[in-house]
Formats: C-alpha cells, structure tokens, sequence
C-alpha cells in the first residue's frame, strides 16, 4: 500500500482521482484515498482543494459504477453474496435508515461500516440514482475537503490528531446516524401521513 501510495501521490490530483475511482468501484484500499489526500495537502498545499475534488469526482464515478452493478444484478446479488438471513436483515436495515446508512461511511473516515455492501445494496434496492449521487458527493466533500483542511493546519500530525479524536469522532458518527434516522422516519411519516 505504501509503494502504491507513493506512486500515485507522483501522479497529484489525477491520482487522487484514480485511486479514489478505484477504491469506490470495488477496488478494496482501506484508508487508502485518504492517506493519498492528507499526504497531497502536506506535499503540495497549493494543490490540496484540486486534489480533494478530483477525488471526489473520482468516487463519485466509482461509486456510481458499484451502484450500477447492484442495480443490474439486483436481488442476485443480494441472494449470492449474503445468505438469505443476513440479506434480509440488510434489506430491512437498508429500508429503516436508507441513505443515511450510505452517508455515514462515506464521510466518517474510521466508520466501521461497510459502504460497499450498501452502495450495491441501494442500486439493488432500487435507490433513486439522484438521491443515492447526491448523498455520496454531500458525504465525500465533506470527508475529503476536511481531511484536506486538518492536513493542511496540522501537517504530519493529522493522523496522530485523528487517531487521538477516535472517539469524539465515533460519538460524530453515532450522532450523525441517529440524526439521521430520525429525518428519514420523521420524512416518511410526514408522506405517509398525507
């Protein structure tokens, strides 16, 4: 990973781009676009908001991709990769918190949620496309353009800050899904009700 990164960190904002794409279409690099942000904004601050954008850009076409692939192999997918019980419990879960069970892993960067499973699950479930994009762009601005602002004011103490911020940020995220829950149900007993 680290060789990767050193590589692509060569390459500036294209690729950001490129790994972000990577990793949001199915390509698994846990932290990987995120330590690529960091280390851009420390390298080349000037670079950092172009770099956070193309990545941005770049996970949005991922993600979109992913979606598609839900999309197309719909409940097979579900059927093939989750047995029975626990596609059920997904599609159950997914169906109680919709888009904020995307939200929250695409913008917590130590979330231990799986984003993939429901990126693939919201276009097997049928997500309206816009939502679903709308909710990934709101989720990784916030991520990456964050990452690229605290690397920018703490330089190579970013990763000590937010490693010792673990639990703040855990209680963010909580609140975050909590939140927003209680939207989504708030929303879909106001519809309900008319």
């Amino acid at each position: 990973m680290d060789r990767l990164l050193e590589l692509v960190s060569a390459w500036g904002w294209v690729g950001a781009f490129g790994l972000a794409l990577a990793d949001s279409g199915g390509i698994p690099l846990p932290a990987g676009v995120d330590m690529l942000i960091v280390a851009l904004a420390i390298t080349a601050p000037r670079q950092a908001l172009l770099s956070s954008l193309t990545a941005v850009i770049g996970s949005v076409i991922g993600s979109w991709i992913l979606f598609a692939i839900g999309r197309k192999g719909g409940s097979a997918y579900l059927d093939r990769y989750l047995n029975q019980p626990r596609g059920e419990k997904l599609r159950l879960r997914f169906q109680r918190y919709g888009l904020v069970s995307v939200f929250v892993p695409a913008f917590i960067p130590f979330a231990p949620l799986p984003l993939k499973v429901f990126v693939l699950s919201s276009g097997a479930f049928g997500v309206s496309l816009y939502k679903f994009l709308g909710t990934i762009v709101l989720a990784r601005l916030g991520r990456y353009l964050g990452l690229a602002v605290l690397a920018l004011h703490l330089g190579s103490d970013t990763w000590r800050w937010l490693a010792e911020q673990k639990l703040e940020l855990a209680i963010a995220a909580v609140t975050l899904l909590v939140v927003g829950w209680a939207i989504v149900h708030w929303w879909h007993s106001r519809t309900a009700a008319r």
